[in-house]
Parts: structure tokens; C-alpha cells; sequence
């Protein structure tokens, strides 16, 4: 497995941002989904990393930076025909490692609840990351979380 930051153009990396998008939309109630689209992970501030097998797109992860000490995990997202190899844990470990390296002290993320983000949840707090309070423009309901990680 290689990681490095994605090259938004390949057609592997924007089916997989495609993909995570509309599995967030269908699993979110309305108007609840915040995943990124393409466009959103092409702003300014934003860093997209895609992990490959090969010669194919097994994951993608990205850093959107808030301010000059915090920043924001977006668009986690394994190809389910890699489930369960790691590539998660490998993106979440290259994206902590660049937060330190430009100075952040905060990572935060926010993610659904229920079972099915479970994996997810587990991944994060295994790696320290715990429950805190809205974060940027997010509104705390019954159907999200924040989860946040001192880098200090």
C-alpha cells in the first residue's frame, strides 16, 4: 500500500469522494450529510491523500485546516473491497503526522451515530480521539457526534 496526496484529477480518486458522498447523503437524515464533494475538497486549506493497492484506490482521507492551531479530518473513506486491511488506520496516522508537522494541536472530526459508523468510532478513540463539543458550524443533534484529539 502506498499513500500519498491524491491526485483529485484520476478518475479512481473521484469515484471514491463520489462514493462517500452519496453514502453519507443516504445514511444521513436530510440536510445532515456535511461530506465533502469534489469541490469542497478542492478548496484552499483542504489535503486529500488517496491510499492505492496497485494501481487501485483503496481509501482516501483529508485534512481541512480551520486555523492556525486547529484542523478538521473529512472524507475517511475506505473502498469496501479493502475493508478491514488497514488502509483507515494508515490514512488517519499519515493525516495526524502532517497536523503535527504543521503545527496544529487539535485535530477534530464529525461523524454520524449508530451502527453502522461503529468501525469508524472505534478506529478514532483507539487512537485517541474523544467526545466533545460542536466544533466551526456544526449543531450537535441525535444522528451526529464530534470527536476530538490533543496533539500537543
Amino acid at each position: 500500500m502506498t499513500i500519498a496526496i491524491a491526485d483529485l484529477a484520476d478518475p479512481g480518486v473521484q469515484a471514491l469522494i463520489a462514493f462517500h458522498q452519496r453514502t453519507m447523503v443516504e445514511g444521513s437524515p436530510p440536510g445532515l450529510s456535511f461530506a465533502l464533494d469534489l469541490s469542497g475538497l478542492q478548496a484552499d486549506g483542504v489535503t486529500v491523500w488517496a491510499a492505492h493497492v496497485g494501481d487501485r484506490v483503496a481509501g482516501i482521507g483529508a485534512l481541512k485546516q480551520l486555523d492556525e492551531i486547529s484542523g478538521e479530518i473529512k472524507s475517511m473513506r475506505t473502498d469496501p473491497q479493502f475493508l478491514r486491511q488497514g488502509i483507515a488506520a494508515r490514512l488517519l496516522e499519515t493525516i495526524i503526522a502532517h497536523a503535527r508537522s504543521i503545527g496544529l494541536i487539535r485535530l477534530s472530526l464529525e461523524t454520524g451515530t449508530g451502527p453502522a459508523f461503529e468501525p469508524a468510532l472505534t478506529l478514532y478513540r483507539r487512537r485517541g480521539f474523544a467526545n466533545g463539543p460542536a466544533f466551526a458550524d456544526y449543531v450537535l443533534t441525535d444522528f451526529n457526534q464530534c470527536l476530538h484529539l490533543a496533539l500537543d
